[in-house]
Parts: structure tokens; sequence; C-alpha cells
């Protein structure tokens, strides 16, 4: 689970009633103070609304789950709450050849992972991460909710962190794209007709999107932890 800002907490709306997702090593009283940080600006939604309590994976949280629920009921009046069901585990099996032009177009998975050539004319949408491990002509087109790692040549045209996640990093072993986005800023320069070809990752700081290069630079010194993702 991938936590921003410093909360503890992620909270969305579901029909009617909040899905909240917690970290749950966090301490109680963190969790209850990102949940009131959260809830304060729904609150005349949340009186007897259902509530959703989603730890992920982890198991053995029951009195967490108990009493953030008996804290949601009494601070924000909310109706029912409950635990997120168990997520059933993935097939093994999968199918070697899709058609990228239609299958992979509405893709929606969490994370997802392509083994080829994305050629030009084809457009990939995911909604988190994506590890494309081949090249990406010129023409085609990458649009992720997270990041982008490609293990090959980078061509296209690729936005990471759609619509508006800044945090997302975009890495190739070689880095030659016609356009980059990371959430709502677009590269300026990117040196596209340099020979070299060397491992990059851009980035967004202050506001920019800087192109670094990888065996120098460290992309990932802010991840705290190893996460599933």
């Amino acid at each position: 689970m991938n936590f921003e800002n410093n909360l503890s907490v992620k909270l969305k709306g579901v029909g009617d009633g909040f899905w909240v997702t917690l970290n749950p090593l966090a301490k109680e009283a963190k969790l209850k103070k990102d949940i009131s940080q959260l809830f304060e600006r729904l609150k005349h939604l949340a009186i007897n609304a259902k509530v959703v309590i989603d730890i992920g994976d982890g198991v053995g949280y029951d009195e967490l789950i108990s009493n953030i629920g008996l804290f949601l009921k009494e601070k924000f009046d909310v109706g029912f709450v409950s635990q997120s069901p168990r997520k059933k585990s993935k097939p093994l099996k999968r199918i070697r050849q899709r058609d990228l032009s239609k299958e992979w177009a509405h893709h929606r998975s969490d994370v997802l992972m392509i083994r080829g050539r994305v050629r030009s004319g084809q457009k990939i949408t995911t909604k988190k991460h994506i590890v494309i491990i081949g090249d990406i002509n010129p023409g085609a087109e990458i649009y992720v909710g997270g990041d982008i790692i490609v293990m090959g040549k980078l061509m296209g045209q690729v936005y990471a962190g759609y619509p508006n996640n800044d945090k997302a990093i975009i890495i190739a072993i070689d880095f030659k794209p016609t356009q980059v986005q990371i959430g709502s800023f677009i590269a300026r320069e990117l040196n596209k007709n340099s020979s070299e070809i060397r491992a990059k990752f851009a980035c967004v700081k202050k506001s920019i999107v800087v192109i670094q290069d990888y065996l120098k630079a460290n992309p990932f010194k802010d991840i705290p932890w190893p996460e599933v993702i």
C-alpha cells in the first residue's frame, strides 16, 4: 500500500459510504489522528454512512479494526463498519499473446508487466505502475498512474503519474523519449539527438521535470522501506 503526505490512512468514497485503507504498522493514535484529518472535511457525509476498513493482506489486527470502527462511530456518527473481504489469489496461468492495440488499451490492473516491443500507434494505459521488458518505439504512447520502468529503449511518448501524481518516476536503459510528462509537469529539454546510450530517469524536483543519470543519482532514496505495489 502506498501512503502519501505522511498519512497512514487513505480514504475514498464507495457507493453510499467510504473505503478506509489503513497502514496496520502505524500506531493507533497516529491512525486516529489521520482519520480525523480526512473525515473532518466530510463529516456531514459520514453520518450513518457505511465504512469498510481495509488493511490489505495484514492478519492479526482484529482489535485494531474494532477500535478504529468504534472511534468512527463515536466521533463521526458513521452507521455500519465492516472489514474488507480477503482478496482471492490470482491464477498463475497467463495468456502469452495479446493484441496491444485492443487488450491493453483499456487495461485497468494495478500493476502491468509487458514483455516485447510497443510499436508506433499503440497506446497502453494502466492505473499504477508499468514495467516494459522491451523497447517503446516512436509514436507509441504510455499513460500510467504510477512509475514507468523500461528495460530497453524509450523513444515514444510517456506520461507517468497520470493525472496528478508528481512523485512518479520514469526509468529507461536507453532514455530518448519524444515527450515526457509526470503529473502536471512536462519535460522541456530531452536531448533527443544524443547518440549516447545511458540509463536515465526522470522525476519532478521543485516543480520541474529533471532527467538524471541513473548510475550517478538515486531515484529511490526517498522510499523508506520495501512495500508491495
